[in-house]
C-alpha cells in the first residue's frame, strides 16, 4: 500500500463529501477509491469513515487522524518543492481568484506582467463572485474584499474600495433623482445577491449609520447581472466601486448620494499559511501587490 497515495484519497473524500467526489477529482475508479481507504484503515486497526448514502462521517479516530494527515501531506509536497528548485528560483503553477469584475479589469492585466518578468512560472485565475475555499481548492493566493473572518490565512492589505449607489440616466431622469437614502423607498431597486445584506444597503457613518431596506425589482448574483439591469434603466443599484467605475466612465450610470457613502471595504491578498513560502508566491505577491494597490488608490477607493 502506498500510505501516501492513501492519504491524499482520504482527503479528496473527506473535502468532496463522499467517495464518489473524490473519484471523479482524482480521476480514479471509485472501486479504487474505497479499495484504498479500507486499505488504510485496516493498515492502522481503526475505521476512520462512516459511509452513510448521503455523506461520509468521520469517526472519532477519524477526527484525530485527518489533521494529521493534512500535516505530512503538506510537509511532503514543501520538501518535494524544495527538491524540485522552488525555494531558489519562482517556478511553477500558482492558482489564483478573484471576483469577475475585479479578476477581469485588474488582476488579469497585472498577472500577464507578471508573466512577462518571470518566464518560468504559469498562473491560473479563477473569476467568480463567490468566496472559493482556498484549502480545498487548492487556490495559491485571492484577493478578497470584505471583512476578513478569522480564518488562519495570511492576509495583505493592498487598499479598500468604496460604495457607489447609482442609476441610468433615462431612468433618473423619468423617475428624479434620490436626494436623500430614504427616497429609495420611492425607487425600483436592484440587488446584488452575491452581497450581504443585499437587501438593506448601510449608509453613512458614525453617528450618521444607517440601513435602509429595498424592494428588488431586479436581483442577481453576479455583478455583470446588476449592472447589466442598471444601464437598462431598470432602476437604483449599488455596487463597490471597481465594478461601477467603467459603466461611470462611459456614462451609463450616474453616482448618487456620494455623501452618504459607508465605510469602504478592505481589499487583501490573501493564501494559507506554510512554513516555506515557494519563491513563485512570494514573487507574485511582491509583483502583485503594489500594482493592485496603485490601481485601487486611482480608482479613489
Amino acid at each position: 500500500m502506498d500510505r501516501f497515495d492513501a492519504l491524499r484519497t482520504l482527503l479528496a473524500a473527506v473535502d468532496g463529501g463522499s467517495l464518489s467526489a473524490a473519484s471523479r477529482r482524482l480521476g480514479m475508479p471509485l472501486p479504487t477509491v474505497s479499495r484504498k481507504i479500507s486499505e488504510l484503515e485496516a493498515h492502522l486497526g481503526t475505521q476512520l469513515l462512516i459511509r452513510t448514502s448521503r455523506k461520509l462521517v468521520l469517526t472519532e479516530a477519524g477526527q484525530g487522524f485527518v489533521p494529521a494527515a493534512r500535516r505530512v501531506l503538506g510537509e511532503l509536497e514543501e520538501a518535494e518543492r524544495a527538491a524540485a528548485g522552488e525555494y531558489r528560483t519562482p517556478s511553477g503553477e500558482l492558482l489564483v481568484t478573484a471576483s469577475l469584475r475585479f479578476g477581469k479589469a485588474y488582476l488579469t492585466p497585472v498577472v500577464l506582467a507578471f508573466l512577462a518578468e518571470y518566464p518560468q512560472v504559469n498562473v491560473r485565475v479563477i473569476a467568480a463572485d463567490y468566496v472559493v475555499d482556498l484549502i480545498e481548492n487548492h487556490v495559491d493566493v485571492a484577493v478578497r474584499v470584505g471583512r476578513l473572518p478569522d480564518s488562519g490565512l495570511v492576509a495583505r492589505r493592498i487598499g479598500e474600495t468604496g460604495w457607489v449607489v447609482c442609476a441610468s440616466p433615462a431612468y433618473l431622469e423619468q423617475r428624479g433623482t434620490p436626494q436623500t437614502p430614504e427616497d429609495l423607498a420611492a425607487h425600483d431597486c436592484i440587488a446584488f445577491e452575491g452581497l450581504q445584506p443585499a437587501r438593506h444597503w448601510p449608509f453613512g457613518v458614525g453617528a450618521d449609520a444607517r440601513t435602509i431596506a429595498i424592494k428588488p425589482r431586479f436581483a442577481g448574483n453576479t455583478a455583470d447581472a446588476v449592472i447589466a439591469a442598471a444601464v437598462a434603466d431598470m432602476g437604483v443599484v449599488r455596487l463597490l466601486s471597481y465594478q461601477a467605475a467603467e459603466a461611470i466612465s462611459h456614462g451609463q450610470l450616474i453616482p448618487l448620494l456620494a455623501d452618504q457613502s459607508p465605510d469602504p471595504m478592505p481589499v487583501h491578498l490573501v493564501h494559507p499559511p506554510a512554513q516555506l513560502v515557494p519563491l513563485k508566491l512570494r514573487a507574485f505577491l511582491d509583483f502583485v501587490a503594489p500594482r493592485l494597490k496603485t490601481a485601487l488608490r486611482d480608482l479613489g477607493g
